[in-house]
């Protein structure tokens, strides 16, 4: 009895829905980057890989976060830039502003706890040493609002993770 060959799926689907997932993450942040923000008590965690191709991190933030991160979207963030393959973002740490770009590719999870709605996603491949620092402030860009740093917070979700 000859044995049948597997089919080989040449339409990529399992790439075509990753694909189709992250534009639900562009979608969402669009939304977020109106003037009036994120409706109602929707908030957004996003997860990302830290050294992933195309990510920009400033150094400071690398080095206390080495490989992922999470960052918080809900009340205060700025500069909330979406492009059709990736996004930035400015928030506060410690006081101090910081902006951090990301492609799609390299965020793993994004969840709204709102309405309980979570994406998952594998990993991207990792580059190392291939940060790019941003300059503090950039022609025509507002600087963030000063004051307290009641701002969002970065979330080390290691506690929850199974080892």
């Amino acid at each position: 009895m000859a044995e049948e060959t597997p089919p080989v799926d040449e339409m990529n689907y399992e790439q075509l829905a990753q694909d189709a997932k992250r534009g639900v993450i562009r979608s969402a942040l669009e939304r977020a980057a109106m003037p009036e923000g994120i409706p109602g008590a929707h908030h957004f965690y996003v997860t990302f890989m830290t050294r992933a191709p195309g990510v920009s991190v400033p150094p400071d933030i690398l080095a206390k976060y080495p490989e992922e991160m999470t960052v918080v979207l809900q009340h205060q963030y700025w500069d909330l830039k979406v492009e059709p393959t990736r996004f930035s973002v400015m928030l506060k740490f410690g006081g101090m502003p910081k902006v951090l770009a990301m492609p799609y590719t390299a965020v793993t999870r994004f969840y709204d706890p709102s309405v309980q709605f979570l994406l998952q996603f594998e990993p991207p491949a990792t580059v190392e040493d291939s940060v790019v620092e941003i300059p503090a402030s950039e022609p025509g860009r507002a600087p963030a609002p000063e004051g307290d740093d009641n701002g969002p917070k970065v979330v080390s979700l290691d506690q929850f993770r199974k080892k």
